[in-house]
């Protein structure tokens, strides 16, 4: 296989299983009839970790970037290859672009169709697309910006600190680094911190023939989009001169 392909079948597969996971804990928490209906929120930051560790796994060949602030943090910073044997040019950053908002959507159909039955048996369109996407506990454009921007600032500082550093702890250090995050700042806009795993997500909720789903809240959905983008800007920025 090429490289194009390699990226496109191992980001795929790793962020759809990264998004399968995710929506599913909170899938699980809100809707009807599940086990874990009513749980507490720290289930969902643990579910979200846990969902990053797995994908990290299946993505690891490709340096399981699973989200576009970073793969554009890596694209500004001095490296040149994304991951061994896979140059930084225009083909192989489209491709990993691609990939993860392909497999945002695949997670997110996956997960669909896993609580098919919950989905048609809850009423509230709007606990439906929280499974999906984010939304701002306050609706304030400008502060909702925020917090997405200081939120992928911290998760792209981080993880740039992790590669310096000999731990070696790898996924499970980046997946304790997303609970922190959501545990600490996930209260604000539900912490998307990922542009493809909020934008394929809503996407899939547009699309999919949800019972009662109710709107898919385009106005807010560049929120998860431009606020990572400039928090990964500004963490690779100051990261690699810290």
């Amino acid at each position: 296989m090429n490289i194009l392909g390699t990226i496109l079948l191992h980001e795929t597969a790793g962020t759809a299983f990264l998004t399968l996971l995710g929506c599913g804990v909170v899938a699980n928490v809100l809707l009807n009839k599940t086990n874990g209906n009513g749980s507490d929120g720290i289930v969902i930051f643990f579910g979200w970790g846990l969902a990053v560790f797995c994908g990290v796994y299946v993505a690891y060949d490709t340096g399981a970037h699973l989200n576009p602030a970073v793969t554009l943090a890596l694209l500004i910073g001095p490296a040149e290859e994304y991951a061994s044997g896979i140059p930084i040019n225009i083909a192989t950053t489209l491709a990993y672009f691609v990939a993860e908002f392909i497999g945002g959507f695949l997670g997110a159909l996956a997960c669909y169709l896993a609580y098919k039955k919950q989905y048609d048996d809850t009423e509230d369109g709007a606990i439906k697309l929280a499974t999906f996407s984010t939304a701002p506990t306050i609706r304030s454009y400008g502060w909702n910006l925020i917090s997405e921007i200081i939120g992928t600032f911290v998760l792209i500082f981080v993880i740039i600190m992790f590669g310096n550093t000999p731990s070696g702890l790898g996924p499970l250090a980046v997946a304790l680094l997303v609970v922190s995050i959501g545990a600490s700042l996930g209260g604000t806009t539900g912490y998307a911190i990922n542009p493809a795993r909020d934008l394929g997500p809503r996407i899939a909720h547009a699309v999919l023939p949800i019972k009662n789903k109710g709107p898919s809240d385009w106005r807010y959905a560049w929120i998860p989009i431009l606020g990572p983008v400039i928090g990964s800007v500004l963490a690779a920025l100051l990261a690699y001169v810290y």
